[in-house]
């Protein structure tokens, strides 16, 4: 890999480990009213994770990583830098919210994931667009509803590739979050993930000058990506310390692409752990 493309990938992972403390960051039943309502402006810190992931939805072969992140949380009116993600809020009402965000996923060399071998890497890919979020019920002392249908359409761009332009990705789920006994708070999430055409030929596509005897040609189609369903736990000690769990497993049934030769497992397990310290964070009150 060249050392842009590094720099390139550190960046990413910077956002990345923001996005994680972000969502290991959250008000507990053992706070006080007035802190949960109000949490700081900005906070920064450092996140200390590790996980693992397949490589793409359907591969055999995972990566792992485990490293230590720094990470900023801005709770502005517009700009937003929190519940893993960044966005730029245009509307705001008790049940809607319309931001303009983005994200992220790390790639995977195609040295390491055999179905691949000899083909293009898979480069990290960037996530921008519009999402619509619509509370289900009333929010909470947080601000959020515990029940909300959550709806982005992002643009997907190779971060190795000079942002270059990799197809559209539709990921609408549901997200029920709950505060548990003893700090502990919960979260779940289900919904489909669909890309289009070129977005599906970037995993599943095998051009014929890749093709093998055991991996022939195949031209991918738009359609279900797969089906996702995840589970996080968090407890906070204190206002500096978060422990922050993750589970999420993804399914093939029914994918548009399920008949690939890239695709050799029906389902995958994307798990991780993390700790969030939190050493500086504005006096001034966010403002919602």
């Amino acid at each position: 890999m060249s050392t842009p493309a590094r720099r390139l990938r550190a960046t990413v992972l910077v956002l990345g480990g923001a996005a994680l403390a972000a969502l290991a960051s959250p008000a507990t039943a053992d706070e006080p009213a007035a802190a949960r309502q109000t949490p700081p402006l900005w906070e920064a810190g450092v996140f200390f994770g590790a996980a693992t992931q397949p490589a793409y939805p359907g591969a055999a072969d995972s990566t792992s990583r485990a490293l230590p992140l720094p990470y900023l949380i801005y709770r502005g009116p517009v700009l937003r830098v929190d519940e893993g993600s960044a966005a730029l809020r245009a509307l705001r009402t008790p049940r809607f919210e319309l931001s303009v965000g983005v994200g992220g996923s790390l790639g995977s060399s195609s040295k390491d994931v055999e179905a691949r071998a000899g083909m293009p890497d898979l480069g990290t890919l960037i996530e921008a667009g519009p999402r619509l979020v619509w509370n289900l019920a009333d929010p909470g002392p947080r601000g959020r509803a515990p029940w909300r249908l959550e709806v982005p359409l992002r643009a997907v761009l190779d971060l190795n590739d000079g942002l270059r332009y990799r197809g559209l990705v539709f990921a609408p789920e549901l997200v029920h979050e709950r505060a548990l006994p003893g700090a502990w708070r919960a979260g779940a999430r289900f919904g489909p993930v669909f890309g289009d055409e070129r977005l599906a030929d970037l995993f599943y596509g095998v051009d014929p000058v890749y093709a093998t005897p055991t991996r022939p040609a195949y031209d991918a189609r738009a359609g279900l990506i797969a089906w996702r369903a995840g589970a996080s736990l968090s407890r906070s000690f204190g206002p500096d310390l978060s422990l922050f769990l993750f589970l999420r497993v993804d399914s093939l049934a029914g994918a548009a692409n399920r008949d690939s030769p890239l695709v050799e497992r029906d389902a995958g397990v994307t798990g991780g752990i993390g700790l969030a310290w939190s050493f500086a964070r504005s006096s001034r009150p966010a403002s919602d």
